[in-house]
């Protein structure tokens, strides 16, 4: 058995401190972490679960994050909790204040405006300073750019920036994209990972392009 990392540490390498799987430090049973995602920030890595926020169990929304996705510090996941109604004289959330107010909780949750679970592939790259909106889907392979506030889905292998975040270009052509999206190396076992990584980390896309195939047929 080759020396592969242990999704299952915290800390995979002593030498990178800041560096965290976070699946392995997660509390919340709706927050869902794949293997080998993690997140770097130099003031605590393992502390991601503060950067998901009003994530209200009354609410019942999950973030699902897929495997070998790389989360940079400042990412702020914003849960749907934090949408308010806007449909009535006053978008104050009496309901949430507890005493007698919070009685008219059961028949306002109906009526709040949830998106959903927030979604992100496998093999995501987000950039420092995101904030990504309630129900937001990501795909695989995508790219999010530094600062950017993701309001809207974000399609496989794209690239995506600004505020709001629009798509700057696909990361490669269809062709490659639909090999890649088949492949689906992230769900193989960690032993055909470690071979694939040549392949993988190839810039010579022609040459993926056809590998790829190849493993395919």
């Amino acid at each position: 058995m080759k020396n592969i990392p242990d999704p299952n540490k915290v800390f995979p390498n002593e030498k990178l401190p800041c560096l965290c799987y976070i699946k392995n430090v997660v509390k919340n049973p709706n927050i869902i972490i794949g293997d080998y995602t993690y997140y770097y920030d130099s003031e605590g890595a393992d502390q991601f679960e503060k950067h998901v926020t009003h994530h209200y169990p009354f609410i019942g929304d999950k973030l699902i994050i897929g495997k070998f996705c790389a989360i940079a510090k400042g990412v702020e996941f914003v849960m749907s909790g934090a949408n308010h109604r806007i449909n009535c004289a006053t978008t104050y959330p009496f309901y949430i204040m507890g005493g007698d107010w919070g009685n008219a909780l059961a028949p306002v949750t109906k009526e709040l405006p949830l998106k959903g679970d927030t979604v992100v592939g496998n093999d995501v790259w987000i950039g420092q300073n995101v904030t990504i909106l309630p129900g937001v889907h990501i795909g695989d392979g995508a790219i999010i750019g530094l600062n950017s506030v993701v309001t809207k889905d974000v399609p496989p292998y794209t690239i995506v920036a600004g505020n709001p975040a629009k798509i700057v270009r696909k990361r490669f052509d269809d062709e490659l994209i639909d090999l890649l999206l088949k492949l689906k190396w992230w769900d193989k076992s960690a032993e055909e990972i470690n071979a694939l990584i040549p392949l993988l980390s190839c810039s010579d896309l022609v040459k993926v392009k056809q590998e790829i195939k190849n493993l395919l047929h």
